[in-house]
């Protein structure tokens, strides 16, 4: 099949926008969750049993992102669904997201609680973590990232172009900074807030210590796959996350 000159059929299209509204919904309903829902503070003591709960829950979503990142798996799938093998993994990975937030057991107790000053600096990083999670996304190419690209190969494409089997890594901005600005800007969200309760912290620390796991696998997929252009950007920017530090 032509991808270039291929129709999208009406199933074809359902799926990409709607993995996609999906997707949105899902990073949506996170930061609701960690910003209004999680934020309320529970009484009562530190225990055990919501804890193993929540890394069980968050494992299963972060199960499922290892699972299809391993080539084998995404080609099973493409092989099966030429066009749709980014959708389908947004829609899990979407619908999952929304369950661990849903399914969240809070946890009683307050980690800090930061006030005046400090309170306004964190709310700021807070912020400038959104946006550096979002502008990198699009930097990389959101339209691809949300599985419209794979239906709509020249969707808001300045040329039709197909992309080259093994692109160039971009150094646009906080590309040029660290090698995962998203991630970064990650790190802001979940820890930088002005009054952490026990909830929001169990949350920030399973799943920067995932992300914190997953980036020497995934950097090792890209180095496997991109025939030395994720090699030479490595090599341009030294830093992982954290400009001068990892």
């Amino acid at each position: 099949m032509d991808r270039l000159t291929h129709t999208p059929s009406a199933a074809e299209r359902v799926c990409a926008w709607g993995g996609a509204a999906v997707f949105v919904t899902s990073l949506s309903y996170a930061l609701y969750s960690y910003d209004v829902t999680f934020r309320q503070e529970i009484a009562g003591s530190f225990t055990v049993a919501p804890i193993l709960w929540n890394i069980a829950l968050f494992s299963v979503f972060a199960l499922h992102h290892s699972a299809f990142a391993r080539m084998g798996m995404r080609d099973r799938i493409a092989r099966r669904f030429p066009t749709l093998e980014r959708s389908i993994y947004v829609w899990v990975a979407s619908l999952l997201l929304i369950a661990v937030c849903a399914w969240w057991q809070p946890v009683g107790g307050v980690t800090w609680r930061a006030t005046g000053a400090l309170a306004a600096v964190l709310d700021v990083l807070h912020i400038i973590g959104i946006v550096l999670a979002v502008a990198s996304a699009a930097i990389i190419d959101i339209w691809e990232l949300a599985g419209i690209r794979q239906v709509y190969p020249g969707f808001r494409a300045k040329s039709p172009e197909p992309k080259a089997q093994s692109p160039e890594f971009k150094t646009t901005g906080p590309y040029g900074l660290v090698r995962h600005p998203i991630y970064l800007g990650w790190f802001l969200i979940v820890f930088a807030v002005g009054t952490m309760t026990m909830t929001r912290f169990a949350f920030a620390v399973i799943s920067s210590l995932y992300v914190l796991i997953a980036i020497p696998f995934e950097e090792r997929s890209l180095l496997e796959t991109t025939a030395g252009s994720y090699d030479r950007y490595r090599q341009k920017v030294r830093f992982k996350l954290v400009p001068g530090v990892y």
